[in-house]
């Protein structure tokens, strides 16, 4: 049933056998035929329990794939699974547990948009091929967002709130519905093309019914409760500083902080996993400018003291990725505004922040450590508030592929306060988990900020050269 070439490590490769567990093993979420299960992936299952059989060393290794994978002989656990409602990926970390993970990833990039997908790794297009198919995809989802009121989920969980707040609404409604008929009206012309209902992926889509599949249904349901209060994460960033936790801040950088906060409490009020892929957009691009800075600055030949804090900030910059692409596999991207006000926000900050640092670095990483103390607030009560519903969700793929694979080094890389016994190995069993470990990665983030304005940094650093890594 399985490809010949699929062989036992006792027969054949006893080298690598040692190997074994020092080797992440990941399966790619296409759907996939049982026979393909000795190849990186594994049939997709509603439920998953782990056989008494399966252990490390029941792994074979495929010279086509070159990894490491099942053994072919569990053959009788693949074949107990369901296939009719075979939605869900599991993931095998490096001890060898079976992951359930979330059945209902709905992210609008999918495929090489996406991190440990198809197609994820190759080598892009030339930028105006790119520019254009990033157009045509968005000029689509513009006009769909008219068409099929994309605007109304927005007020159908925030309310308008008085006058000012019904006047606004209803100009805004009488704008979607000018564009609406406009576009309807270009259509019946020819003058636009025909424009139909986005179409479910084929991931979510069940064959059977034409519908979404009913696991998929039963998560977004259940994604759709989570809540997130304004007024509760102020009231824990003023404790926070009440206790002496606050960052003493420039009066100019505190009130561009102050405005960020306020217009995500408008525009994202009710909407948390929106408001949080938001906020993974934009934080990622303090990392870049530094990066940005520290290189240029090497170029020029003025200072190289910085090459190794520009590793700690690709570090801290990857983690952040993995942080928007949780958000994105839980939806946060969906509706068009949402992307157009994100993307052009992050440019922005990008360029204010490579200002801020050639006028001052102290001062961007003020900004930056303001930024993240406000994240460790708001995920901290995001879990605190939403803790029994997220612990019932298992965690997305990426989660379990970023804090479960084995491969600590970029991990430990952004945090910079600890070594040795103190370094974390979170766990990731559930999206309660997942949001938990977010949560810390940003308390990480802001400990390297302040230690990157009082020049402790260099003395972190300098312990991190000399304590063993974690492989």
């Amino acid at each position: 049933m399985l490809p010949h070439r699929l062989q036992l490590l006792g027969q054949g490769r006893p080298a690598r056998q040692s190997q074994v567990a020092a080797r992440p093993l990941r399966v790619r979420t296409r759907p996939c035929p049982v026979q393909q299960r000795g190849r990186a992936v594994l049939a997709r299952v509603s439920t998953v329990k782990r056989p008494e059989s399966f252990a490390p060393e029941s792994i074979s290794w495929d010279e086509e794939v070159a990894g490491y994978n099942f053994l072919s002989k569990e053959e009788e656990y693949v074949n107990s699974v369901d296939e009719e409602d075979g939605n869900c990926p599991v993931y095998i970390d490096r001890e060898g547990n079976i992951i359930n993970v979330m059945c209902c990833d709905y992210g609008f990039r999918s495929n090489s948009g996406r991190l440990y997908q198809e197609g994820y790794g190759k080598i892009p297009h030339s930028m105006w091929h790119l520019a254009w198919a990033n157009f045509a995809q968005e000029w689509t989802q513009l006009r769909r967002s008219f068409r099929y009121d994309e605007y109304g989920k927005i007020a159908a969980v925030n309310p308008p709130q008085g006058p000012l707040g019904k006047a606004s609404y209803a100009a805004g409604s009488a704008v979607v519905r000018l564009f609406s008929r406009l576009d309807r009206w270009l259509e019946e012309r020819r003058l636009f093309s025909a424009l139909l209902p986005e179409a479910l992926p084929k991931e979510v889509f069940d064959t059977k019914t034409g519908s979404m599949t009913e696991s998929c249904k039963q998560i977004r349901s259940k994604l759709a409760q989570l809540k997130l209060s304004n007024k509760a994460v102020w009231d824990r960033e003023h404790a926070r500083e009440a206790a002496g936790g606050g960052v003493d801040t420039p009066w100019f950088v505190k009130g561009i902080y102050l405005s960020l906060c306020v217009f995500l409490d408008v525009a994202y009020d009710n909407r948390p996993l929106q408001r949080f892929w938001f906020l993974e957009t934009v934080a990622r691009m303090p990392y870049f400018s530094y990066i940005t800075m520290l290189h240029l600055y090497e170029s020029f030949g003025w200072w190289r003291a910085g090459a190794e804090l520009r590793k700690v900030h690709f570090a801290e910059e990857w983690n952040e990725l993995h942080h928007l692409q949780i958000m994105e596999s839980l939806g946060g991207d969906q509706l068009w505004v949402d992307r157009f006000m994100a993307q052009h926000a992050a440019i922005v900050y990008y360029v204010i922040l490579v200002g801020l640092f050639t006028l001052s670095p102290q001062l961007a990483y003020n900004f930056s450590e303001l930024i993240e103390a406000h994240a460790v607030d708001t995920y901290g009560e995001f879990a605190d508030a939403n803790k029994e519903l997220l612990q019932t969700l298992p965690p997305p793929l990426v989660a379990a592929q970023y804090y479960l694979s084995g491969d600590y080094y970029l991990f430990d890389e952004f945090q910079t306060s600890l070594s040795g016994s103190s370094l974390r190995t979170p766990k990731c069993d559930t999206l309660y988990d997942v949001f938990i470990n977010i949560r810390d990665d940003e308390g990480e983030h802001v400990k390297t900020m302040a230690a990157c304005q009082d020049f402790s940094i260099m003395d972190d650093l300098e312990v991190r050269r000399e304590t063993e890594r974690r492989i």
